[in-house]
């Protein structure tokens, strides 16, 4: 069955839903809730991964990259999930300020939206380690989990920094020329899972994997660890930013649809929309 045309009353839902002066506050709120979730599942996992005296970790007590995959395969499976749920079906499941930017130099967020999408993803990263430090309690603040903060690894800031620049860029990329696909655009939160799982598994111990500077103001802010902080905040941002000028360069500005990572057409979008025009089989 073929997705909406622009001609659809889907297409016309999403663009008085893109009206100029309106507020989408249900959509800023599940972007924040889905972030916190987000930061819940990875201290949760974190913890029982990582605290020593975990059952779990007293399993595999000499196997970290074992543990790395394993933590991996839960995080990218949440990832998955949050962005085909509900909430991220209609949010557009951004989660993170890189991205949320990106998609508004692409012309496809307004302004405002982008700001409160922003503001709530970083309430919603510290929110998320806030609840699961009530939660979980004192394994969460132990210093092999230390509330899932990034920080570079041995090698130094600068290393993190180049790890994180590709790790960004080659998520923004998969994410721009696969939700831009007819083909493909069906599998874009598959692919992101993938990716997530993948760098938590091999890039982690040389930044921590963020690609995201909520997720990691959320850590720090509770663990009230800010070592090499402008690596998380400018890295995926200029990854990112980078990544969707390429894909301009060669597919042009009118072939990015919209800004969400999985679009159902049942689901009302308040973004600059085309997807219709994709015509999904």
């Amino acid at each position: 069955m073929r997705g909406a045309t622009s001609n659809t009353p889907s297409a016309k839902r999403n663009l008085n839903a893109a009206a100029p002066g309106r507020m989408h506050w249900p959509e800023y709120a599940m972007e924040g809730a889905l972030l916190a979730t987000f930061m819940l599942s990875a201290c949760v996992f974190a913890s029982l991964l990582e605290y020593p005296d975990s059952p779990v970790h007293q399993a595999l007590p000499e196997a970290p990259l074992a543990r790395r995959a394993i933590i991996g395969l839960a995080m990218g499976l949440t990832a998955l999930g949050l962005i085909t749920s509900r909430w991220g079906q209609r949010s557009g499941a951004h989660m993170n300020p890189a991205v949320t930017l990106t998609f508004l130099t692409l012309g496809k967020v307004g302004r405002r939206d982008a700001f409160f999408y922003v503001l709530f993803q970083f309430f919603g990263g510290a929110s998320g380690v806030l609840l699961a430090r009530a939660v979980i309690g004192p394994p969460l603040h132990h210093s092999s989990v230390r509330y899932v903060a990034t920080m570079p690894g041995p090698a130094g800031a600068w290393v993190a920094f180049a790890a994180e620049f590709a790790i960004s860029m080659l998520m923004m990329s998969t994410v721009l020329w696969s939700s831009n696909s007819r083909r493909f655009s069906r599998y874009t939160p598959v692919f992101a899972a993938v990716l997530v799982a993948s760098f938590i598994t091999f890039e982690a111990p040389l930044s921590g994997m963020s690609m995201n500077p909520a997720r990691t103001f959320g850590s720090a802010l509770s663990a009230n660890v800010w070592s090499a902080i402008w690596v998380y905040f400018t890295a995926p941002v200029a990854a990112m930013l980078l990544a969707s000028a390429i894909y301009r360069a060669i597919r042009g500005a009118r072939q990015v649809f919209c800004a969400k990572l999985y679009h159902p057409s049942h689901q009302p979008c308040i973004f600059q929309c085309r997807y219709g025009e994709l015509n999904v089989e």
